[in-house]
Formats: structure tokens, C-alpha cells, sequence
């Protein structure tokens, strides 16, 4: 049986936040959980990120740190939500969350399919969210040159997690490895990013048309759900 989530908390309004959110529901999930094998993952992504904005990595920092907390209160809301019936969930998050207890499925598969959820979904709303809120358009100044920016730490991340279940000395002669292994091996962060930002400027050329918003957002949590089945198959 699942471990209860952690109660529902106000909306993040800083980075500072977002990291003692995810703080709090690591504390309270065991580490075979699937959404803490993803919230360990994002955790790190997000520390790295705050430490770039600190150190005046990103040509606009206003806008990535509102980016960022627009983007991790999404995932909250997903969290949030599972408290309830899994209909009430966010449906590209339904495959992790209806999982996320289930064994014989490894944190890798977890931490991607919650990447997969995230980018492949989220992060395109939360791209025009943040342009909206700050009264400027996907393609002005540096945004998407730091947009870019992140995808050293991320790529960085994928590896971190793909190694620490990859053992290069087990890998060849462990079947259930190799299965594993050739279930996450086409899934890659960085081109979920790439092709985010494109579904993101595609969203954002119709966000005064609500029927086609809605139904370029309602596919694309199907096809977001699918891909995460299809990562989350237990071997």
C-alpha cells in the first residue's frame, strides 16, 4: 500500500519554497516510492538551478526563477491531488501515481516517467504561464537561450540516475537489468526539453482560442500518460 502523501500546502512562491517542499515530501516517503524516486531527482535539478540563479548564470533571472516555481507548483498540484480518487489527478500524472507503490519496478523508471509527466507536459503550461504573469512572449530577449541553460544539470541528472541502477559490471549478465535498461534507454531529457519549448511557443501562438488550447493540452496528457505506461512496465 502507498504512503500517505504529505498534506496539501499553499502554492510556492520561491525557489527557497519549491526545495523545502520537495524536502518535505522526501521526508515523508520511503525511498522505494515512486514519486520519491522522482522527487529525489528534482530535488537536485532544482538546487542546481537555484545555485545558478545565485551566481548570475541566466541573462534574465526573473523570469527563470518565476519559470521555475510556476513549473515545480505543478508537480505540487499532482501531489496534491493523488490525496483524492486517482480521477481527480492530473491525467499525464496518472500512471506514476496509480504506480508508485507497485514492485518490480525500479526508481530509474519512476524518476523518468515523473520527467516525462513533467517536461513533456507541464512544462510547455508553465513557459506560457510565466510569459503571461511577466508580460513578455516565449521567443523575446534570452528566454529560451536560458531555457537551454538547464540542460547541463538535467542531462547531468538523467546520468546520475541511469548509473546508480546501470552497474557497468552487472549489466551484461543481469537479465532483469538489461531489461530494465532497454525499457528507459530511448527516453531523453533533453529532447523532451526541445520539444516542450517548441509545444510551448505552439501554445502560446493559441492561447486566445480556448477550444484549441484545450484540445492541444487534453492530447498531449494523453500521449504524455502512454509514454510514462510504457516507462513504468514492471520486469
Amino acid at each position: 500500500m502507498a504512503t500517505a502523501l504529505p498534506a496539501p500546502l499553499p502554492v510556492a512562491t520561491s525557489i527557497d519554497e519549491v526545495i523545502a517542499r520537495m524536502q518535505t515530501i522526501e521526508a515523508a516517503l520511503p525511498p522505494s516510492d515512486g514519486v520519491a524516486s522522482f522527487n529525489r531527482m528534482y530535488l537536485q535539478v532544482t538546487e542546481g538551478v537555484n545555485l545558478q540563479v545565485q551566481q548570475g548564470l541566466f541573462g534574465d533571472p526573473t523570469f527563470m526563477e518565476h519559470l521555475d516555481v510556476v513549473f515545480a507548483n505543478r508537480y505540487f498540484a499532482a501531489v496534491d491531488a493523488s490525496s483524492g480518487p486517482l480521477s481527480a489527478a492530473p491525467v499525464a500524472w496518472r500512471p506514476l501515481l496509480a504506480a508508485r507503490a507497485v514492485t518490480g519496478i525500479e526508481p530509474v523508471q519512476f524518476a523518468l516517467a515523473g520527467m516525462n509527466a513533467h517536461i513533456n507536459l507541464d512544462l510547455p503550461l508553465a513557459v506560457v504561464a510565466t510569459c503571461a504573469d511577466l508580460a513578455t512572449q516565449p521567443e523575446d530577449g534570452c528566454h529560451h537561450e536560458d531555457y537551454v541553460k538547464i540542460n547541463a544539470l538535467l542531462d547531468a541528472a538523467e546520468q546520475s540516475v541511469r548509473q546508480s541502477f546501470e552497474p557497468p559490471d552487472i549489466v551484461e549478465a543481469d537479465r532483469h537489468v538489461a531489461a530494465v535498461a532497454n525499457i528507459i534507454g530511448n527516453w531523453s531529457i533533453n529532447a523532451a526539453r526541445e520539444v516542450a519549448w517548441d509545444t510551448a511557443v505552439a501554445l502560446w501562438q493559441v492561447r486566445d482560442h480556448p477550444t484549441a488550447t484545450r484540445l492541444l493540452t487534453g492530447g498531449l496528457a494523453r500521449t504524455v500518460a502512454m509514454a510514462s505506461r510504457g516507462l513504468l512496465v514492471a520486469v
